[in-house]
C-alpha cells in the first residue's frame, strides 16, 4: 500500500511539523508511529531530539540547536520515501473504571437532555466503545481518544469551567478523554476515573502510549472511592490486555 503523502513546515526555529492527511484514521496513525519509531532509532538518537506524534502530525524538536528547515525537510522526505515495513511494537488495551455518579457527572443530565436520551443510555454508549489513543497532550497525560459513538457527539461547552477536577471524564465532538490533573476545561463532564493517568514521580509517568486502546467500565461511587485509595497507595493496577498485531 502506498504511503499517505506528507507536508512539512517550520514550527519555530527549533522544530518542524510533519503533517499527514487531515483525517482521523488508524491507518494514518500507524504510519505516523512507524515513521516515528524509525526516526527515533535510526536518525534522531541523541537526547537533544524530541518527537511527538498526534492524530495526523509528527513534531520534531531539537532542544539545543536551531534547524536548517530546507535541508532537514529534504532529508525527511527522502527518509519517508525509503521507509520499509517493520514489526509493530506491542500495543495494549487498558480497561479503566469510571463512576458516572451525578456527583462526578456534572454534565451528564445536560448531555442526556441535549441528545434526547436517558442517562443510562449515555453511560451505556460511552462504555460500549473501544477508543484509540490518537494523541497525548494539552496537559501531561491527557489522552485524546477517538472512536466515540456518533450518537454521543456533543460540542464543547460554550463557557469552559475554570476548574475541572483530576480524573474527570469528558466528551467533546468526536472525542472523549480524562483530565489527568485539575485544570480549566471545556469538555462535558460525565464521570470520573479513579486511576491516575499521569504520575511525575514514576520513571514512566504516563503508562498509556499513542496507539493503545482504552475501554471504560462502570463502577459505583463507593467502588470509585476504594479504587482511588488503592491507586494512591500503589496497590491498584489497571487491567491491561495485549492487542494482537
Amino acid at each position: 500500500m502506498n504511503s499517505p503523502k506528507i507536508n512539512i513546515k517550520p514550527f519555530g526555529v527549533h522544530s518542524v511539523m510533519i503533517e499527514w492527511p487531515n483525517e482521523v484514521s488508524e491507518i494514518i496513525l500507524e504510519k505516523i508511529l512507524h515513521f516515528e519509531r524509525f526516526l527515533t532509532k535510526e536518525i534522531f538518537i541523541d537526547k537533544e531530539w524530541e518527537l511527538v506524534p498526534s492524530y495526523n502530525s509528527l513534531l520534531i524538536t531539537n532542544r539545543i540547536k536551531q534547524l536548517d528547515f530546507l535541508k532537514l525537510s529534504s532529508r525527511i522526505h527522502n527518509w519517508y520515501a525509503q521507509l520499509k515495513e517493520s514489526p509493530k511494537p506491542d500495543r495494549y488495551l487498558w480497561r479503566l473504571p469510571v463512576s458516572y455518579d451525578l456527583e462526578f457527572g456534572l454534565d451528564l443530565e445536560e448531555v442526556a437532555n441535549r441528545l434526547q436520551k436517558t442517562k443510562e443510555e449515555i453511560i451505556a454508549m460511552h462504555t460500549a466503545a473501544s477508543y484509540t489513543v490518537f494523541g497525548i497532550g494539552f496537559l501531561p497525560g491527557f489522552m485524546y481518544l477517538g472512536g466515540i459513538d456518533k450518537d454521543l457527539e456533543v460540542p464543547r461547552k460554550a463557557i469552559p469551567r475554570s476548574k475541572v477536577v483530576k480524573g474527570a471524564v469528558g466528551i467533546a465532538g468526536k472525542q472523549t478523554g480524562i483530565y489527568p490533573q485539575e485544570s480549566p476545561g471545556g469538555w462535558n463532564i460525565i464521570g470520573n476515573c479513579a486511576v491516575p493517568i499521569f504520575d511525575a514521580t514514576k520513571e514512566n509517568p504516563c503508562f498509556v502510549s499513542v496507539g493503545d486502546k482504552i475501554e471504560f467500565y462502570r463502577i459505583s461511587k463507593a467502588e470509585h472511592d476504594l479504587r482511588k485509595i488503592e491507586a494512591e497507595v500503589g496497590i491498584y493496577k489497571p487491567e491491561k490486555i495485549k492487542i494482537d498485531a
